[in-house]
Parts: C-alpha cells; structure tokens; sequence
C-alpha cells in the first residue's frame, strides 16, 4: 500500500469516526465526545504520515552497527593474538640465541683444551733425543721427564714416581721383581719402548707415559686411581 492510500484510508476513516461522533455527541449532547473523536483522527492522519519502508531502514541501520561492532571486535582480538604470538617469538628466538651462545662457549672451551693438550704435546721430546749416558742423577732423570711430560699432567706424574720409585731408574722391589721408575712388573714389559729400558730412563719414562694415557686416559687420571687404591 503506498503512502498517498494508508493517508487517504486513515483520512477516511477519521471522517467516519468524525462524523459518528457527531451524531452521537448532538444526541447525548455531549462536546467532550466530539472532541475525542477529533483527536482520534488526527493520530490516525499522523501515523499515516509515517512512510512504511523506515521501519525497515532502521532495522538495517541497526544490523550495520552490530556488524560494524563485531568487526571491530574480532580486529582487536586478532591484534592481541598477533601481539601475543609475536612476543611468544621474541622470547623462543632468545632462548634459542642464549642457548647457541652457551654451547659456542663450550665448543671454543673444548677446541682452546684441545689445542692446548696438541701444543704440549708437540713440544714435549721422544725418548729417542737423549743422549745415552752410562748413569743419571734424580734431577738429570727429572729434567728429561719435563720436556717429555704435558706440562699440565707434570705434577701428577711427578708424584707417582716419587711413590713408586723416588725417581731410581733402577729401583727392584725384592718381593714381586717389579723394575725401574714405575715399577713395572714385569720389568720386561718395558721393552716395547726401547730394548734399552733397564739402563734408559727416557725409555722408562715414554712407557710409562704411554702406560697411564692408556689405562687411565692421563697421568692425573692415573694419580686420581693411585690415591684411593695405592696401586696403579
């Protein structure tokens, strides 16, 4: 129904109820109910006024906002949860970075030892530089053993010797035959250094060198043994 007929049809029948309020209020006498009748067609006029399809409109307008408020919404979650996994990141990154940190210190440590342990090594002497003499004193014995020996595992194999034999080269335990500066025992077993192991003490020292990197990974490993057990 368009507006121009709802404003005609309301029009119309304010006239009617017009016009049968009159005839009522003339037989009652009664103005008051002429008045009503008046004020009733006139609302009637009014609300025709109204076009039909603003209801519509305004329902439109409201299904808008609701949508624009989710969206609006649904932006400031999807922020927060961006921020969130950005700082999540941020963290997980630096954990990683610290954790690659501390294990490139440990690499460098393991990589400094190591070339430490080579550069010793290279400058410690073969059994083989020493002149032969027919006999050696303690210090002469000593002195070969330093350039022969890890400066870092000196001390150690120092004090075995000094348990086992008190630096004699040719020290014999008369109970078990066991020979030389680590008491070897048998002696003989010596020989893989040099068939001049009863008289050599370079000899002696390069297998028993060879002796305690073997069973127990270094002289401190073999005075680390010797300590809690006497024996090595």
């Amino acid at each position: 129904m368009s507006r121009i007929s709802v404003r005609g049809f309301a029009v119309a029948s304010a006239t009617a109820v017009t016009a049968v309020g009159s005839v009522v209020g003339v037989a009652t006498g009664s103005t008051a109910q002429t008045n009503d009748a008046e004020a009733t067609a006139a609302d009637a006029t009014l609300l025709a006024d109204i076009p039909a399809g603003q209801h519509a409109q305004v329902q439109t307008a409201s299904l808008t906002q609701q949508a624009d408020a989710q969206a609006i919404a649904a932006d400031v979650t999807a922020k927060k949860d961006a921020e969130e996994a950005a700082r999540k990141a941020a963290a997980d990154t630096a954990v990683a970075k610290k954790e690659a940190a501390v294990k490139a210190a440990e690499e460098a440590k393991e990589r400094e030892e190591a070339e430490k342990a080579a550069a010793s090594r290279s400058a410690t002497r073969d059994a083989s530089t020493f002149s032969v003499q027919s006999s050696y004193s303690v210090s002469q014995i000593q002195a070969m053993a330093r350039q022969m020996v890890p400066s870092d595992q000196w001390t150690c194999f120092s004090n075995i010797v000094d348990h086992e034999s008190d630096w004699n080269y040719q020290a014999v335990n008369p109970s078990s035959g066991a020979y030389g500066l680590f008491q070897a025992l048998p002696g003989s077993k010596m020989i893989s250094a040099g068939a001049d192991w009863q008289t050599n003490p370079a000899t002696q020292i390069k297998w028993g060198l060879s002796y305690m990197d073997d069973r127990y990974g270094s002289p401190c490993g073999a005075w680390s043994f010797w300590q809690a057990n006497h024996w090595y």
